[in-house]
């Protein structure tokens, strides 16, 4: 496997993806998910008014940087709204760049509305996803669901496990929608995620590698080992599936973000840790993967 991570790694210290693609790069890495979540939230990037130029700019921004794009992370929002058609076309604008890129595999978050049997957020969820796999074909990309956090909401249906997600692949039924596996979200209930991954099988086509305190309200997005993830259960199971994707770490959360810490208005320096840190994070995040990866013997440079 080759170890890959996401462009939302630096989205609390730079608007720019480029910039961060070059950051990822000096950190070891040479393989990223593209993280439209900033471009969604700025107006910006795949979403700013020429937007065919900037396929253009990160092609060679990336092609500059001797970075990779294995795969992409879609904006959240409300799929399955009533009013949800200008989402769908978000997101089918998320489809034609990682045309543009080469990316084969894209994330794009199931939905849910309280009151929804499971049959109802199952039907609901394929028209989501029918025009979204029509686009998907014209450039052989893959659409990846996923587990979600656990949320314990009266009336809300919410997949949160592998036989869920196998559920919603079946009933969706075509052969570009499969799943991303995303470690830290199973990390919050008591699942064997080995059996988990065996059940997925060769559904399973990407990966998110985050970790967290093991409780449903946990979902934070840590660093492996700085959790109660079990690093080994996934690793197995991986290996009897013979997944031979990307290993894709989704970690935002090295840092307490400033606004969750205790203010001091006369002097802000020390506020959020400076972007040399965050780099410095970011080679320990490497150097952690090669060290995972390494120990099963599956680390491919």
């Amino acid at each position: 496997m080759k170890l890959a991570t996401s462009t939302g790694d630096f989205a609390a210290y730079t608007s720019s993806q480029t910039e961060a693609l070059r950051w990822i790069r000096e950190a070891g890495f040479t393989c990223a998910d593209y993280n439209f979540g900033s471009d969604y939230r700025d107006h910006s990037g795949v979403y700013s008014a020429d937007h065919k130029a900037y396929f253009e700019e990160i092609r060679r921004a990336a092609d500059a940087t001797g970075i990779r794009l294995v795969q992409a992370h879609s904006p959240m929002g409300a799929p399955i709204a009533p009013d949800n058609e200008q989402f769908i076309e978000d997101t089918l604008r998320c489809v034609d760049a990682c045309g543009a890129w080469g990316i084969p595999n894209l994330v794009v978050h199931s939905g849910y509305r309280p009151g929804l049997s499971v049959e109802e957020t199952f039907a609901e969820n394929k028209r989501f996803f029918a025009p979204i796999l029509a686009r998907a074909e014209k450039y052989g990309v893959n659409i990846l669901a996923e587990n979600f956090n656990k949320r314990c909401v009266d009336g809300l249906y919410w997949i949160d496990n592998a036989a869920d997600l196998l559920g919603l692949i079946e009933c969706v039924d075509h052969p570009l929608f499969h799943a991303v596996w995303d470690a830290g979200h199973a990390n919050m209930q008591d699942m064997p995620q080995d059996e988990e991954l065996q059940l997925l099988g060769s559904h399973v086509r990407a990966l998110h590698i985050q970790d967290n305190g093991g409780g449903k309200e946990e979902d934070t997005h840590l660093m492996p080992f700085f959790g109660t993830l079990n690093l080994d259960a996934v690793m197995h199971g991986l290996q009897k599936i013979g997944y031979s994707g990307y290993f894709t770490f989704e970690v935002g959360a090295v840092f307490t973000p400033a606004d969750k810490k205790r203010q001091y208005p006369a002097d802000t320096r020390l506020l959020a840790a400076p972007l040399e840190l965050k780099q410095a994070a970011e080679r320990f995040l490497y150097e952690m993967g090669c060290c995972i990866l390494s120990r099963y013997g599956c680390l491919e440079e």
